[in-house]
């Protein structure tokens, strides 16, 4: 399926690959999709969405089976103290549900910050903006398409 998320790829000329899986709503973590399409978790990012305190909302990136340093973030971000937003706000903020975030076509051009991991790889998924189909392209197009900035904000759970 296209979602809009791939399609600003194609308009920036951005190569990807979509990767179809068959969505559990019991199970929407990043580590059951990482199976389903074939991929280690450390090659699968989810996107968080958070805000701070002085700079308001973000979106982060952090690898499957991995959490969100808030103090990293923090200090990423300018701010004195980041925290995720709730479950409930998600959709409002960004236009896409849990299990579906993804900094492509977002309501808003939040700032987007990525776990520095994500550079180690040639290939990663990241959502295509709904619950079943993953974008699969270079840290480094998904970066330019984003205009993500990259720092060390994830930790093992």
């Amino acid at each position: 399926m296209k979602t809009n998320a791939a399609r600003i790829l194609d308009s920036l000329g951005i190569s990807h690959e979509l990767r179809d899986y068959e969505v559990d709503e019991s199970d929407l973590s990043a580590e059951s999709v990482a199976r389903k399409v074939g991929l280690p978790e450390e090659q699968v990012f989810k996107t968080l969405v958070a805000r701070g305190d002085r700079h308001g909302v973000c979106l982060a990136l952090v690898a499957a089976g991995s959490q969100l340093d808030l103090k990293a973030l923090a200090r990423l971000t300018g701010d004195r103290k980041v925290d995720t937003v709730p479950l409930k706000e998600v959709q409002p903020l960004t236009g896409y549900i849990r299990g579906g975030v993804t900094a492509l076509g977002c309501k808003k051009d939040y700032p987007v910050f990525a776990d520095e991991s994500m550079q180690r790889f040639d290939r990663v998924a990241v959502s295509a903006g709904v619950r079943g189909t993953q974008i699969v392209l270079s840290p480094a197009d998904y970066a330019r398409a984003v205009k993500a900035r990259f720092g060390p904000i994830s930790r093992k759970e």
